[in-house]
């Protein structure tokens, strides 16, 4: 198995020499869902996040977008994230092209408040996640190819990096984290990250630092100030904490096409994939992040906004179990498993994979799977077990430690891929 742990035994498990987890740490795990959104000037060419480099363009000719760049509104982001149940929204605020989305305050006339848009658009942002109740997250990079001294004097553009990210933190009142991108360019390089993370700490004292370790180095460990692990679009690994200085949260972030900025992509990966995905993640305990790309007027395309207002469906159903749960009983050999809530110890979620939807053999395409789970390793007295999302309940059998659950399919007309039950136990 991969663990019995819950949020309580997770920060107090000396015998395992687990490190005590910080209350901000705990919080973002609970968000369990974000959205991240690439969003800038390459929005509008429909062409992805590097198209600058990518493609080789004129530099002159690209900087020249921001006599056109008028984003008409940062609201329908947050609205898309609110009805796919993200309780995080993180925004590439400066992507490596070096524009910025906000006020630079005269570090430099490549931002927002110096194109036509002729406004803080980070501002913007960050009043409608108030409204939704989303917490607001900004993307940042390390690499900015804008920049002559990050290549000629590194030591003056690290003061300028480190300039504008404390705007981030001081103009744009609490934030829930920055997650910086960018320190691969410059693999031996120092970037004095001690000294950028902790202003942020002194600024921010309660907002996760993250720094993207890339696919080729999924889940590593880096800098002490850093609060969770990444692993990109590459499926989460569990963690072992034993023995770590501090407790580090978990994040996979993945791109609903194959591009993060706005292109020209229709190869979407499929409803079923991503929610399969999402509870992967949470099976481990680590938060997922869902990438959009608005088009240039800040709108998310039609396709995209489908595929989250789907999963958004799926979480109206099932979003309490992604929200509250945490690792319980996972088998390797199994893609079902068991979470216990974090807020209620006779509360666990089941999540069975590969149901299906009832029917006539000749109405539905491969029939449905219906039968029994068994979960080993449960040996706590269960009161009852329902769908969560009609409320019908499970029939189960509780011998030693093992608990066996018959399953039934969804109803014919109705299949939400994943679909999970709550097991509620007897006080002891």
């Amino acid at each position: 198995m991969i663990g019995v742990t819950d949020m309580t035994n997770i920060t107090n498990m000396a015998d395992n020499n687990i490190p005590v987890a910080l209350p901000y740490i705990l919080e973002f795990e609970q968000l369990g869902l974000g959205m991240f959104v690439h969003f800038g000037l390459y929005s509008m060419l429909k062409q992805g996040e590097w198209a600058l480099d990518l493609l080789s363009l004129d530099e002159n000719e690209y900087r020249s977008l921001t006599d056109s760049f008028n984003p008409s509104s940062m609201s329908d982001m947050v609205l898309v994230a609110k009805r796919a149940g993200c309780k995080y929204i993180c925004l590439t605020t400066r992507h490596h092209d070096g524009f910025s989305l906000y006020d630079t305050k005269g570090l430099s006339y490549y931002d927002a408040p110096h194109c036509l848009a002729g406004r803080d658009l980070v501002s913007e942002f960050v009043c409608e996640c108030r409204k939704a109740e989303i917490v607001p997250f900004f993307y940042h990079t390390t690499l900015d190819w804008s920049r002559n001294d990050f290549e000629d004097d590194f030591d003056s553009y690290l003061e300028y990096l480190k300039a504008s990210v404390r705007i981030l933190c001081t103009e744009y009142g609490k934030i829930g984290g920055i997650w910086f991108d960018g320190n691969w360019s410059k693999p031996d390089a120092d970037w004095k990250e001690d000294e950028l993370y902790s202003m942020i700490r002194n600024l921010q004292p309660e907002a996760m630092i993250v720094n993207n370790t890339g696919l080729y180095a999924r889940g590593t460990v880096g800098n002490e100030y850093i609060d969770s692990l990444t692993y990109e679009r590459g499926l989460p690994t569990p963690i072992d904490r034993r023995g770590m200085k501090k407790y580090l949260a978990g994040e996979m972030c993945q791109t609903l096409n194959n591009h993060w900025g706005d292109a020209d992509d229709i190869d979407f990966k499929s409803v079923r994939q991503l929610i399969e995905e999402i509870c992967r993640c949470r099976r481990i305990g680590a938060n997922m992040l869902l990438n959009v790309g608005p088009d240039k007027d800040g709108k998310i395309p039609l396709m995209a906004r489908a595929t989250m207002d789907s999963i958004g469906r799926w979480m109206d159903s099932f979003g309490e179990a992604i929200y509250n749960g945490r690792p319980y009983i996972s088998e390797p050999d199994k893609d079902d498993f068991v979470l216990k809530d974090v807020n209620d110890e006779n509360v666990f979620y089941l999540f069975k994979h590969g149901l299906g939807c009832g029917g006539d053999v000749n109405v539905v395409m491969n029939g449905a799977e219906v039968g029994q789970t068994v979960i080993n390793g449960f040996s706590l007295p269960v009161e009852s077990v329902e769908w969560m999302d009609n409320g019908e309940e499970l029939t189960f059998e509780a011998k030693g430690s093992a608990l066996t659950v018959n399953c039934t399919s969804y109803k014919y007309g109705t299949n939400l891929t994943v679909r999970v039950a709550k097991i509620r136990t007897k006080n002891i």
